[in-house]
């Protein structure tokens, strides 16, 4: 019975983990161009290579290396003379910022001062001149502090909101922020005194029939006096009426609205005695009867009249 032949053949020689990488594997094994690598050949075979050899060579090598040293002294030293001057200037430049910073600060205070004492005789100029109605006008105008019932309403922007300026709505309508604007607040205000309320104040700032509600960028002027969120608005009068007329109310509606779709946080409570400041200035204004000319002297110089 004949034998098979054993079987000589071997298992082909398993493929290379990187032989899909021919191009990083040719990077790899020869980092050296090859052009640099005769170069280099060539230059070991002419004895060329390393340190300069003849003493011209050397002289100039040491020329060179004294020269660049020379540079970099001249250059620590100057700049170790230089550094006290631009020292001194830098300190000069911080000591006159200080000075003027120090001037501006000292006349605002004084600007404020005098606008005090304005506001005070103004006040007073209302109250002495305003006859019957004097303190009435008074209230009206914001010149006398007011404390009584009413109700506080807070408005604040929603959660995680960006405050960094890019989203203000910028239509009539609604766009995609929770930010209060300027808009949001005057309706609020014009809502508060459509319900009944005697007296407004929006974070400490009395209003008048003279205030001004605007927008400066991302920034919310009440007089011209920038506020932060929240925005705490108290208001003087009846204090479950005006809370009720105001819910009711289309502005107050138009705060629920965005509550609902741009969870703007509101909360309103009824208070039972709030305190509202006198507003930061006035302007007090006197108007007299209007005197009609004469007729009479009229009819004669033109030569007409009546029959």
């Amino acid at each position: 019975m004949s034998q098979q032949p054993p079987d000589r053949s071997t298992a082909s020689p398993p493929a290379r983990p990187d032989a899909s990488m021919s191009l990083l594997t040719n990077v790899m094994d020869h980092s050296l161009d090859d052009g640099y690598a005769e170069a280099s050949a060539r230059r070991k075979a002419d004895g060329s290579a390393g340190m300069p050899r003849t003493l011209k060579s050397r002289l100039g090598l040491a020329a060179c290396l004294v020269l660049a040293a020379l540079v970099v002294t001249l250059g620590a030293a100057q700049a170790r003379v230089s550094a006290p001057v631009l020292a001194k200037e830098r300190q000069e430049l911080i000591d006159r910022i200080d000075g003027e910073t120090a001037a501006a600060d000292t006349l605002e205070s004084q600007v404020d001062k005098l606008r005090d004492d304005v506001g005070r005789r103004q006040r007073k100029a209302l109250e002495k001149h305003g006859g019957d109605q004097g303190e009435l006008v008074a209230l009206l105008a914001g010149a006398t502090a007011v404390e009584g019932p009413g109700v506080k309403l807070v408005v604040d922007d929603a959660k995680d909101t960006d405050q960094g300026g890019g989203g203000p709505r910028e239509t009539s309508g609604f766009a995609d922020t929770g930010r209060v604007r300027d808009r949001d607040l005057q309706r609020v205000v014009n809502g508060l005194w459509q319900s009944g309320a005697e007296a407004i104040a929006i974070n400490g700032q009395r209003l008048t029939a003279l205030s001004a509600i605007r927008a400066a960028g991302d920034a919310i002027l009440v007089d011209n006096r920038p506020l932060v969120p929240p925005y705490t608005l108290l208001a003087v009068g009846n204090g479950k009426q005006l809370s009720t007329a105001f819910q009711d109310s289309a502005d107050g509606q138009y705060l629920q609205a965005l509550k609902d779709t741009f969870e703007i946080r509101t909360s309103m409570s009824v208070q039972e005695k709030v305190n509202l400041p006198v507003a930061p200035s006035l302007i007090v204004r006197t108007a007299e009867p209007y005197k009609a000319a004469d007729t009479g002297s009229g009819a004669a110089d033109t030569g007409k009249g009546t029959s």
